[in-house]
């Protein structure tokens, strides 16, 4: 995979800019110019300005090219170098210390530690229900006593801006008793939310649901690309994996926790859970997310109406135990509404295919090469304020050719529109 241009990735995003980049916001990023190390910035409208320069005796932190120190340093380290940068920005970007957004090339923020996907979002898990399931109960018998998740691929996390590169692997053909290989042809996006862990827990020490805030440090765009054709032949009985472990895009900015407290809302009601998924107040965002086909916006999902709250993503997934670390990812899974328009995925958005959408004048049901696809979203600010998250975008690019033991079994198949599908996030 590739970086194509610098993220411009919402690119001078406009006379919004100004309004969603303000001091209300400060996202973190990493970013480069003029061939120079890759150092921490922060964004204020449409410049840019490193960190290091900013924050007195916190600078070390920021004198590297990534994220990680500072996401390991904690809660009362963040909270105070969130305080320095908006006083040091109060009058705007000091003289000299600003470059336009356009100027710079933007990075992947930290390292990924680990990656979890979940399917949060009852509106979602309820759509694949019914084309999975017609004759059935839309969602399983487990899935409101727990956040259903899996385990993915941190290597394959790519920054905004990078090609994704059309996957090759197994699928099965309509009606065929034995698999053939090559790229597959239901290539598919999953709108979602992804939550960076700051500081994580020790093995055998789970992250109690009360301390959350205390770990969780940002928000970030996420496009989790899937194969649906490759994911339907190889996902029973233990999960997603070649169809979904080649790429996953993330925004380039980081919108800290801190930022992001006006746009709590309360989840949807919740059936009664067990003790240690339970809040007083289980809280969602009221993040508008938009999805962008081909520089045609399709559909709206909202994440305010996610079922899951991510403070009890957190906590199940360290539950039994297991350790997380600073730069740990989690995502909701797709993010989709009640409507059609507010669908996250364009297998439920096409309904496997049986309903296509128009993109640009053309009846499309799943990803072609050359696709481009660009997520973007904003939430609510203090005092009647907006926030931007800047943009998760990605151009699909070709298969590459398969191995040469894979050669002579290679075969293209054909455009699928039947309903062997599978269940994912």
């Amino acid at each position: 995979m590739t970086a194509r241009t610098p993220d411009s990735a919402d690119s001078p995003d406009s006379p919004d800019s100004a309004a969603l980049y303000g001091l209300h916001n400060l996202p973190y990023g990493v970013a480069s110019a003029d061939g120079a190390e890759p150092r921490p910035v922060t964004r204020l409208g449409d410049e840019v300005v490193e960190i290091a320069a900013l924050v007195g005796d916190l600078a070390p932190l920021f004198e590297q090219p990534s994220l990680d120190a500072f996401l390991a340093a904690g809660r009362p380290t963040w909270d105070d170098a969130r305080a320095r940068l908006a006083s040091a920005l109060a009058d705007g970007v000091p003289a000299g210390l600003g470059r336009s957004l356009d100027e710079v090339r933007m990075h992947l923020p930290f390292t990924v530690a680990d990656y979890v996907d979940f399917y949060a979002s009852e509106h979602h898990a309820t759509n694949l229900g019914r084309l999975f399931r017609p004759d059935g109960e839309a969602l399983m018998p487990n899935w409101k006593h727990l956040p259903v998740g899996y385990t993915g691929r941190a290597a394959s996390v790519v920054a905004s801006g990078t090609d994704v590169v059309r996957p090759c692997g197994q699928r099965r053909p309509p009606g065929a008793e034995a698999p053939t290989f090559g790229p597959s042809t239901r290539l598919d996006i999953e709108a979602e939310i992804g939550f960076v862990v700051g500081t994580g827990n020790a093995m055998g020490r789970a992250i109690d649901i009360a301390d959350v805030d205390d770990h969780l440090f940002g928000v970030v765009l996420l496009n989790d690309w899937s194969a649906r054709d490759i994911q339907a032949w190889e996902y029973v009985p233990l999960g997603p994996h070649l169809g979904k472990s080649f790429a996953t895009t993330i925004s380039p900015w980081i919108v800290p926790m801190a930022a992001l407290r006006a746009a709590r809302v309360d989840v949807p009601g919740q059936d009664p859970v067990l003790p240690y998924l339970a809040m007083e107040r289980p809280w969602g965002l009221d993040i508008e997310l938009e999805v962008e086909w081909n520089g045609e916006v399709v559909s709206r999902p909202p994440y305010a109406t996610t079922y899951w709250s991510p403070a009890q993503m957190l906590a199940h997934l360290t539950v039994n135990g297991a350790p997380t670390r600073s730069g740990d990812l989690f995502a909701s899974g797709t993010v989709s509404g009640p409507e059609r328009h507010q669908r996250g995925a364009f297998i439920e958005l096409t309904w496997g295919g049986a309903e296509p959408v128009e993109v640009a004048g053309e009846q499309r049901t799943f990803l072609e090469d050359d696709d481009e696809v660009v997520l973007r979203a904003t939430a609510p600010g203090p005092g009647g304020t907006r926030l931007g998250f800047g943009e998760a975008r990605g151009r699909v690019v070709p298969a590459i050719d398969p191995p040469p033991s894979a050669r002579a079994a290679a075969h293209p198949a054909p455009h699928a529109t039947d309903r062997t599908l599978q269940e994912t996030s």
